[in-house]
């Protein structure tokens, strides 16, 4: 069998294949966070589907950094029971499942939660969202809320946790100095600007313990002007491997960037050529960080994901609007079909997100 179906193993993670379902908004929620039925059905066949891991949407660790409607929640104990009902489905499907952590950071929406957004650093008219800048009390808050948050996952029966830095939320927020212009010891330089990602880390890991799989989401860039760098990502990278953390998984973009280079790209990728967003960091990752890579962005043929792999470009293939059109498509690759996925690329699927009918292909509902 192929590279991408051997079995592999994550700290306590045995992995059936090298195919991961990326973390997106599902828009599957209760409106307080929980579970739902539909969440549950979508788990259940992105498992059948033969994903080797299901990275869960962003669940908002604390109240003020929900995203969005409908978005699943680990900020109380009380989601503990639904969010087993999640890992079990998963398992009981065959999969295997992390929950994404995550804060909203600046692009929290007020009106939703109720609270002032915050950053890193006061938001910029005419550029980011207004939101204020948070105290070292507040940072040191939200850290715990993390720690306290994955708990609750292993609790909940989860087989990973992964800390979202990525795409412009509060963590890449301070990773970026585009956000981020403090003056203190979370602000200037790169190794400052980590400083808060090292914490969380550190109480995450705290809170699961040295066996437990524990991954992180980054942007390889920000393609920003002032943004992250890919240079920025590979220091935040070594340290992140000094401190133990177990998988890389790599994306890039943020909200604020449109376009060509933002965090949800339009266009369909139609030729290996155009597939593959972020291959250039990937080769430098690779080249520098032991820890195993997990690349998402523009991969649509089974020909570019065994490439990928057996160049040693990547060790995890991951995906996201791919397995939202066809949660079987590992299934099909595998049992001898290697077409191409069908995903377009065209981001019709966020239309019925918006309107609260849930993560759906809109170009298969007629």
């Amino acid at each position: 069998m192929a590279t991408l179906f051997e079995t592999t193993r994550i700290k306590s993670m045995t992995l059936p294949n090298r195919f991961v379902r990326s973390a997106t908004w599902e828009g599957m929620a209760e409106n307080d966070g929980s579970c739902s039925t539909r969440l549950l059905d979508l788990t259940a066949r992105l498992a059948r589907g033969g994903v080797g891991l299901i990275i869960t949407g962003h669940a908002y660790v604390s109240p003020e950094g929900q995203a969005g409607p409908w978005q699943i929640g680990v900020h109380t104990d009380g989601m503990v029971h639904g969010l087993g009902k999640l890992a079990e489905e998963a398992h009981r499907a065959g999969g295997k499942i992390a929950l994404q952590l995550a804060h909203a950071g600046c692009y929290a929406p007020t009106a939703l939660t109720g609270m002032k957004a915050v950053g890193p650093s006061p938001g910029m008219p005419g550029r980011t969202p207004e939101c204020r800048e948070m105290s070292g009390e507040e940072i040191g808050a939200v850290c715990e809320a993390f720690g306290r948050a994955a708990a609750r996952a292993k609790s909940a029966g989860f087989d990973a946790v992964q800390i979202h830095a990525a795409h412009g939320y509060l963590l890449s927020e301070f990773l970026s100095p585009f956000y981020n212009r403090r003056n203190d010891g979370y602000g200037s330089s790169a190794d400052n600007r980590a400083r808060i990602v090292l914490e969380v880390l550190a109480g995450v890991r705290d809170a699961v313990g040295d066996g437990y799989p524990v991954l992180i989401k980054l942007n390889s860039e920000d393609f920003v002007d002032g943004g992250l760098t890919v240079d920025d990502m590979l220091r935040v990278s070594s340290m992140l491997e000094a401190a133990g953390i177990d998988a890389i998984e790599m994306s890039g973009g943020t909200i604020f960037a449109s376009g060509e280079y933002s965090s949800i790209r339009q266009g369909d990728p139609c030729s290996p050529e155009k597939e593959v967003y972020y291959r250039a960091a990937a080769v430098r990752f690779k080249g520098q960080i032991g820890v195993p890579l997990m690349l998402v962005g523009g991969i649509r043929s089974y020909e570019v994901a065994e490439e990928l792999v057996d160049s040693g470009t990547a060790d995890y293939i991951s995906l996201c609007r791919p397995l939202i059109r066809e949660q079987g498509l590992v299934n099909r690759w595998r049992g001898g079909d290697r077409s191409r996925a069908t995903c377009l690329s065209e981001n019709a699927c966020r239309g019925p997100l918006l309107k609260g009918e849930g993560l759906q292909c809109a170009l298969d509902r007629g």
